[in-house]
């Protein structure tokens, strides 16, 4: 009886450890992913599980799910910037240019999902009969808030919301700061340099979230439609003598030998102007603004880099 009794103990024992080393995989094992309905620019799609091969056409989406610690097998294989240097490693896939997708390379990947934005957009009807291909070009009319729509979407596809909200409070809570800063900071002005030549750009065009969102009023109101920037002179500059000028140097963005922006600054007029005067010329991270754009800590970087500009005044 007494054996029996042992024997019987045994199982009960054998049985509940069993359970719970099932309980303990239970919880180690992921959650299985629902499908999701992802909108973007050129449609909506529908992801039957969340990706795990990812291939990235744009850094704006590389640099946030390098910050939400989503991993991507192919990138972009050119004019990786310095903080994204990790992906030039021969682990990630080359998958082409920002303009020109390597479909062969692409489609050796197996991917589950493609990413385009603005430069590689209008190849997604190509790139979809690879794989299920998003477009999540930001609305340069709304940049901010395309942007964290944007990230959001990525929190969604792979189970990173909590992530994601983390980074865009951190992101509002900086630009309500700035903006209480630069309400009483002056009228603004926004010049990208290239090739010896200026462009100014107003509150709807790709840079305009220095007005539209960083509270700075624009020091040129007729540049409202020149969502691409319109051409200017050291005599426009001077007229609009603006209290900051931000500049941005897309040379430099994109390793092209040319005149430096603070080079081509070093002009008789421009040194007549508030900014110049007052020390208030910011010469803006060209890669971050350029060439990045949207990404959450490209977006945290602007801020803080204009907030600190300030700061020192």
């Amino acid at each position: 009886m007494i054996g029996l009794i042992c024997v019987r103990w045994h199982k009960i024992r054998v049985s509940a450890l069993a359970a719970a080393c099932l309980a303990l995989i239970g919880l180690a094992a992921p959650a299985r992913a629902e499908p999701v309905v992802v909108k973007h620019v050129q449609g909506e799609i529908t992801l039957p599980a969340r990706p795990q091969r990812v291939v990235t056409l744009d850094f704006t989406s590389l640099e946030t799910l390098d910050a939400l610690g989503v991993p991507v097998t192919g990138v972009i294989g050119t004019l990786l910037p310095d903080h994204l240097a990790k992906y030039k490693d021969a682990a990630y896939v080359k998958a082409g240019t920002l303009f020109e997708p390597d479909y062969e390379a692409i489609n050796a990947i197996k991917p589950d999902l493609i990413i385009v934005a603005a430069r590689s957009g209008p190849k997604l009807p190509e790139l979809a009969k690879i794989a299920p291909t998003i477009d999540l070009t930001v609305d340069e009319a709304n940049y901010v808030a395309s942007a964290l729509a944007n990230a959001r979407t990525l929190g969604r596809i792979f189970g990173k919301e909590t992530e994601v909200e983390a980074l865009i409070g951190k992101l509002e809570a900086s630009i309500a700061a700035l903006r209480t800063k630069s309400a009483t900071a002056g009228k603004g002005l926004i010049v990208l340099t290239t090739g010896g030549k200026m462009s100014a750009y107003g509150p709807v065009s790709r840079f305009g979230a220095v007005h539209r969102d960083f509270g700075f009023a624009p020091a040129v109101e007729s540049l409202d439609k020149a969502v691409h920037g319109q051409g200017i002179s050291f005599e426009l500059i001077l007229k609009a003598n603006p209290d900051w000028l931000f500049v941005i140097d897309r040379d430099l963005a994109v390793g092209r030998t040319g005149q430096p922006a603070a080079q081509l600054l070093e002009n008789p007029l421009i040194a007549r102007t508030t900014a110049w005067q007052k020390k208030q010329v910011v010469y803006l991270d060209p890669v971050r603004w350029y060439l990045v754009g949207g990404g959450l800590p490209s977006l945290q970087n602007c801020v803080e880099q204009i907030a600190q500009a300030i700061e020192r005044k």
